[in-house]
């Protein structure tokens, strides 16, 4: 794929998902944006992108296209989530926390596909995402 080409396919992707997408050096695509979500840890009000990110990404792999993504979810967001990405065939990878003393409780969600085309996984995506409270 030319470089332009990439670039153009990035800004596509990232619209979709309403982030601000790059394309590094070594052809990966790569989303980011932070969910408008307040915590605290340790008593400490934060709004590091540590704590609120939600990252996308993408690469060719020949003809088909490998999509990772990781997002942080609330606790009550969880089993919504797990289930419409599975409805969407997204493969979901792990959950886990990072951080310890945060209120309310934060939950990384990982997720991964292969599909001809990265659009459609940036959809999936985003429609899935609608179950999220911002």
């Amino acid at each position: 794929m030319e470089w332009n080409d990439m670039k153009r396919l990035c800004r596509r992707f990232a619209r979709i998902l309403d982030g601000q997408g790059s394309v590094t050096e070594n052809g990966v695509c790569v989303v980011e944006r932070s969910r408008n979500l307040r915590f605290t840890i340790e008593g400490i009000p934060t709004r590091s992108p540590l704590v609120v990110p939600q990252l996308f990404s993408f690469e060719r792999k020949g003809r088909t296209f490998l999509n990772l993504g990781e997002t942080v979810v609330l606790q009550r967001e969880v089993n919504p989530l797990l289930r419409e990405l599975k409805r969407r065939d997204i493969t979901v990878t792990a959950l886990h926390n990072h951080w310890l003393f945060e209120e309310p409780r934060a939950m990384y969600l990982h997720f991964q596909s292969t599909d001809d085309d990265p659009i459609t996984f940036a959809k999936k995506v985003a429609e899935s995402f609608r179950v999220l409270e911002h």
